[in-house]
């Protein structure tokens, strides 16, 4: 099995390079700099197994998670694991993940939460539950999918799944693509799993706009 790290990043010159080198001690890993302004591709391009994808502009979320994916196909990586490049997920969980190569879609499903605000986990409990009733398309409260976590970015995709998504009409751009993704990988029939995680709270770039995106995209899902 051949792996691929997936690390969108925008200016995160604090973090990168001890994420970029932790996670290269269980895989190769491909930074997506999303047209940071700090420095962050400088600080990690001459790292042995770091590879770096450059943005002239910023795509945000989904733009320089499907541009890994492609990096990925270019070069037939067998999975793809996604990751977040503030430190909230912590690299050294990547081998977790990569136990589970039967299954297509691996999330890492928060059971400790660092420093996490209430709101927060209030808010991800609701996108959760909205979520897995959107997956089934359920009009009553009860029953779904199942999963725990949907909206957790920590992730590892097979071949056959991020080429899915790179074939697939996604409209979302920024935290939703989490969701989104996800309902193709469910509805395709894929396999999916899910493994325990720590989840450090770092840093939030989550606004209001953000959460406003991801009901749409829940509510576009549920009747789609």
């Amino acid at each position: 099995m051949t792996c691929l790290v997936v690390v969108p990043a925008f200016n995160e010159a604090a973090t990168i390079v001890e994420v970029a080198t932790r996670a290269s001690r269980h895989a190769d890993v491909c930074i997506v700099d999303d047209a940071s302004t700090d420095g962050t591709a400088a600080l990690v391009e001459s790292l042995p197994r770091v590879h770096v994808v450059r943005h002239a502009r910023n795509t945000h979320i989904a733009g320089a998670i499907l541009d890994g994916f492609r990096y990925a196909r270019e070069r037939g990586y067998d999975h793809c694991v996604t990751m977040d490049a503030g430190l909230s997920h912590d690299p050294d969980a990547i081998p977790n993940f990569q136990a589970r190569v039967e299954v297509d879609l691996v999330i890492g499903y928060r059971t400790q939460r660092e420093g996490v605000p209430p709101f927060r986990v209030a808010l991800s409990q609701v996108a959760n539950w909205l979520m897995n009733l959107s997956l089934e398309r359920r009009f009553v409260p009860w029953g779904g999918a199942g999963l725990r976590d949907c909206t957790s970015g920590y992730r590892m995709y097979s071949r056959r799944a991020y080429e899915l998504l790179l074939a697939a009409p996604l409209q979302s751009r920024a935290f939703d693509f989490h969701i989104e993704s996800l309902a193709y990988v469910y509805r395709a029939g894929m396999a999916i799993a899910e493994v325990p995680i720590s989840y450090r709270f770092t840093n939030s770039s989550l606004r209001r706009q953000i959460v406003v995106e991801a009901l749409r995209t829940c509510g576009r899902l549920w009747v789609a």
